[in-house]
């Protein structure tokens, strides 16, 4: 079984995520391919699909949700999961007690779930350095703005435990599926 894990990143938090489901998935055996997600050429020679994407403002970025619209007959065929990072800090729940991981949601993802019936979704935390050079209009006028700068939280939020426990799950899942393809085949 080859397994696809692309992604769209615009500091490194996401490809990092997207780099250690690769590692667990490979480790449990199965071929798995690492990709950004412009960088995909031949998505029909997989047969599954991890896709993960920055969220910014509630939006997953525009070049993974494009990847799967423009690919949505094949990703309804084969297995396929849709991650997201992107919200900021460690707290579970906001001060609305809202789970903090469930708001931060892209809103792509309900329109995209319709489209291609993933196996499962998920958001992880993700991580920022304001040091790092900003990346489209919405970054620039944070960086501007001293209060909301300082109101962000700074660090790498990634739960690596969470991450590789739903990587497992995806391994169990497609070595399962791989095994009955053998017997049946």
């Amino acid at each position: 079984m080859k397994v696809l894990i692309t992604y769209a990143s615009r500091h490194g938090s996401t490809a990092g995520i997207a780099e250690r489901v690769a590692d667990v998935i490979g480790r449990a055996g199965l071929t798995v391919e690492l990709q950004e997600v412009e960088a995909v050429t031949d998505p029909e020679s997989y047969d599954a699909f991890v896709i993960g994407g920055a969220a910014y403002m509630f939006h997953w970025l525009r070049p993974v949700t494009a990847f799967v619209k423009h690919n949505r007959r094949l990703l309804s065929r084969r297995p396929t999961w849709l991650f997201s990072s992107g919200p900021l800090g460690t707290d579970l729940v906001d001060d609305e007690g809202q789970d903090v991981l469930e708001a931060s949601r892209p809103r792509e993802f309900t329109e995209l779930e319709d489209m291609v019936s993933p196996r499962g979704t998920m958001v992880f935390f993700g991580a920022w350095d304001p040091e790092e050079p900003p990346v489209g209009i919405g970054e620039r006028l944070v960086r501007m703005m001293p209060a909301a700068r300082e109101a962000l939280p700074t660090g790498d939020f990634r739960d690596w435990e969470a991450i590789e426990e739903w990587a497992n799950e995806i391994a169990g899942y497609l070595k399962g599926l791989a095994a009955t393809s053998a017997v049946c085949g």
